[in-house]
């Protein structure tokens, strides 16, 4: 089986992306999803004890957790040592699950899959890439954001062009989907030729 990373900046197109290789039948793994997921359980007790007052009704409040720990490093590493773990488990789960169906190909969706060393991990990388304009434009247009909280999530991500360079395959979606379904199968037909490369 081989895994593909699947990663790239806020408002590039990942998710839809990721969608798209769903469609095409491969397992996906959504590391947001699993994060909401445990917000909504596990995590709850440790994060409430690390961070009083960011869960109410049993799940995590993500407003005001991020409140309390975007502009604090300290914070951020602490909310890591609590959540990573867990998550680790649920993404163990998944790959043995997709072993056992015999899937070929899984994707591993993982927003910050370089700046967690997460490429060492899979056997390919897929950046999900778009002109800058139009990341801006899709973000900005889906009004949950303002123009500070965007460029302070930008600064913690890794720059797009230097996820483009440690990219296996690039897929652009600044052209509608019919180029990325395009792309997907090219990818999918390329990845199950290359040799394991996770350590």
């Amino acid at each position: 089986m081989r895994i593909l990373g699947l990663t790239g900046s806020i408002g590039m197109g990942k998710s839809t992306t990721a969608k798209l290789f769903s469609e095409a039948g491969v397992p996906v793994y959504d590391a947001d999803a699993a994060v909401h997921k445990i917000y909504e359980g596990e995590a709850v007790p440790a994060i409430e004890a690390a961070f009083p007052g960011t869960t109410a009704g049993g799940k995590v409040d993500r407003a005001k957790l991020s409140a309390k720990v975007v502009h604090d490093p300290a914070a951020i590493k602490r909310l890591e040592q609590i959540v990573h773990p867990m998550l680790g488990a649920s993404r163990q789960k998944f790959l043995d699950d997709a072993e056992r169906s015999g899937a070929p190909v899984v994707v591993m969706d993982i927003p910050l899959l370089f700046e967690t060393g997460g490429e060492k991990r899979v056997d390919a990388v897929v950046v999900v890439s778009t002109d800058p304009a139009i990341q801006r434009e899709r973000i900005l247009a889906r009004g949950t954001m303002t123009n500070e909280a965007l460029d302070a999530i930008l600064a913690r991500q890794l720059p797009d062009a230097e996820k483009r360079k440690r990219a296996d395959f690039v897929v652009d979606t600044s052209h509608g989907l019919d180029p990325v379904r395009t792309a997907i199968r090219d990818i999918l037909a390329e990845v199950v030729k290359m040799p394991q490369r996770r350590a």
